[in-house]
């Protein structure tokens, strides 16, 4: 190759990066985190890690060496106090405030559509609030990645190579090498997987073709709209006309009338599913450590608290006495917890809930929130 090309890769690859504008979902309630993690208050609001910042501005840090402050936040309306002090340096007009939850498919497809009423040349990444990434800078390269492997006409999504065979996450298989400057370990997308049974994951796991789908996508906006008009037709109409007038004064009264019609629809179905099944999207696999911090048995895994004989501790002023026993205690009270004779447990108390609970059944706890609100004691969720 001779200078004057490496010259003209170099600049487009930098081109690439330079169009890069970072987006940021932050919904869910996180219900399998309960009673710490409430519509009020997700988790993503909080520290689960002991790290002194919250799962949203660990995440709006960590994207400001590859997007600086071109950053989007979609959120819901009642957390626009909370996410404004928490990110302080936001603009409004980058604050996307849904009145109602509609599902990632609503959520992306109005940033991809703000972003190409903007800068039709965009390349978006979509990076949820709530997981938990280490070291920073294996996620840039693999960022850096996606971006170039975007900028060559993919729909990209990184995924985690799996250290154990999970049943809790879904999969990606991957297939051939792409061969793109800038991305030398993307690979094509041959089809995404719903999670697996044990046996099934175990056998991925073997295989070495399939990663974790974390959910991260990196994309040109013109290709996600276009695979959303096409398998979401309606959604993609409403996303529009709420675009177009988002950096007008009639954004708030075009949103208040659009938002609510919108279908709910998660974006792997309206868009990565489809798009994959037409050759369109590729597979950055990514080394770092990830976990979404689904439940407490991972906010114990994780978090950097004080230990008590065997018990993680978790929770400022936490009066906890323990004897023969380990697990996880988070606590919200000045209430004094005693723990005795009992092996892996968690205890989360807050002021007007408790839950008590063995660590192998962690992921149950969704189903004390459905209970809960199937019998209309919906002031403590």
């Amino acid at each position: 190759m001779n200078t004057d090309d490496v010259t003209s890769q170099d600049s487009l690859q930098g081109s690439a990066l330079g169009r890069f504008i970072a987006v940021i979902p932050a919904g869910g309630v996180g219900t399998r985190l309960w009673p710490l993690s409430r519509a009020a208050a997700p988790k993503f609001l909080h520290d689960l890690t002991g790290s002194g910042s919250t799962l949203l501005r660990s995440t709006y840090d960590r994207l400001g060496p590859l997007a600086g402050k071109h950053i989007l936040v979609v959120t819901g309306m009642a957390h626009r106090d909370a996410v404004c002090r928490q990110i302080p340096e936001i603009d409004d007009a980058d604050l996307v405030l849904e009145s109602e939850p509609k599902d990632s498919g609503a959520a992306i497809g109005l940033a991809a559509a703000i972003l190409h009423e903007r800068d039709p040349d965009t390349i978006m990444g979509s990076f949820a609030a709530d997981q938990v990434i280490s070291p920073d800078g294996l996620f840039h390269e693999a960022v850096r990645e996606a971006i170039h492997a975007a900028a060559a006409g993919k729909i990209v999504t990184i995924g985690i190579k799996p250290t154990h065979p999970s049943t809790g996450f879904g999969y990606i298989r991957a297939g051939k090498n792409l061969g793109v400057a800038g991305a030398p370990s993307a690979q094509a997308v041959v089809e995404f997987v719903e999670k697996p049974s044990e046996d099934v994951a175990q056998e991925y796991l073997d295989s070495g073709d399939y990663v974790w789908n974390a959910g991260m996508f990196v994309a040109p906006v013109s290709l996600m709209l276009k695979h959303l008009e096409a398998n979401q037709p309606e959604l993609f109409a409403g996303v529009q006309e709420i675009a177009k007038a988002w950096d007008t004064p009639q954004r708030d009264e075009v949103k208040a009338r659009v938002w609510p019609t919108l279908p709910k629809i998660a974006i792997d179905y309206a868009v990565a599913e489809p798009a994959a099944a037409a050759g369109d999207v590729a597979v950055v696999p990514g080394t770092f450590r990830w976990d979404d911090v689904g439940d407490f048995a991972s906010v114990g895994r994780l978090h950097s608290a004080k230990e008590v004989k065997d018990v993680t501790v978790i929770g400022e002023g936490a009066r906890v006495f323990t004897e023969d026993a380990s697990g996880v205690v988070v606590s919200d009270t000045k209430r004094v917890i005693a723990l005795i004779g009992i092996k892996d447990v968690v205890v989360v108390d807050t002021p007007d809930a408790l839950l008590v609970m063995h660590k192998e059944h962690s992921q149950r706890v969704k189903q004390a929130v459905d209970a809960l609100k199937a019998s209309g004691d919906t002031d403590v969720l």
